[in-house]
């Protein structure tokens, strides 16, 4: 008894007698364990997150969750809204690795590759089947049009498809270039299509 009516007028003169403190834990460890705790709770949250969004995106378009993956990440990585890159890749190549078209553009994105040779020096055809190379060259040059075009998404998809001599010469006759392309990647589409 005689101890505890000691503590207490020294707890009231300014002593600090708080639990952390008996047990050896100052405030700023206990401080430190609560971010870390945060910081892996945060984690925990982002990966949830991300595993709902590559799980959706493979049940709506009827895909393996590994490319749907695939595409999820590389989209983020390159700046470009995932719902555009899972759209842009089901027109381009309907989520087939091996697709090549008559003009020999290849692979997801269907990128030609005097294209890719400018975001990828020496790429090779085989290079450009291969899929995460595919997804960020195809991505990175999207979100190159469409800095280039100012934010319009409709033109910068339009140069996607058929390519800038082919957009300029029909906007420089005056006439609307588009080939309906923008409108089956776009249709019900509300993004940017990058991601800032």
């Amino acid at each position: 008894m005689l101890l505890i009516s000691r503590r207490i007028p020294e707890a009231r003169a300014g002593v600090q007698t708080s639990a952390p403190a008996l047990f050896g834990f100052g405030s700023e460890h206990v401080r430190d364990e609560l971010n870390a705790t945060k910081g892996q709770l945060d984690l925990a949250n982002a990966q949830l997150e991300r595993l709902n969004a590559v799980v959706g995106y493979s049940s709506r378009y009827h895909i393996g969750a590994d490319l749907a993956g695939s595409i999820y990440d590389v989209a983020l990585a390159e700046g470009i809204e995932p719902e555009l890159a899972f759209r842009l890749v089901r027109v381009e190549s309907g989520f087939n690795e091996h697709a090549s078209s008559s003009a020999g553009a290849l692979g997801l994105t269907q990128v030609m590759p005097s294209t890719a040779q400018f975001f990828v020096p020496g790429i090779t055809h085989d290079g450009l089947y291969q899929r995460e190379t595919n997804l960020r060259v195809g991505f990175r040059y999207l979100r190159t049009l469409v800095r280039e075009y100012h934010g319009d998404l409709r033109l910068a998809l339009l140069v996607y498809n058929r390519g800038e001599m082919a957009v300029d010469l029909s906007r420089d006759q005056g006439l609307d270039p588009s080939n309906g392309y923008e409108h089956l990647v776009m249709k019900g589409y509300r993004g940017t299509g990058v991601i800032n």
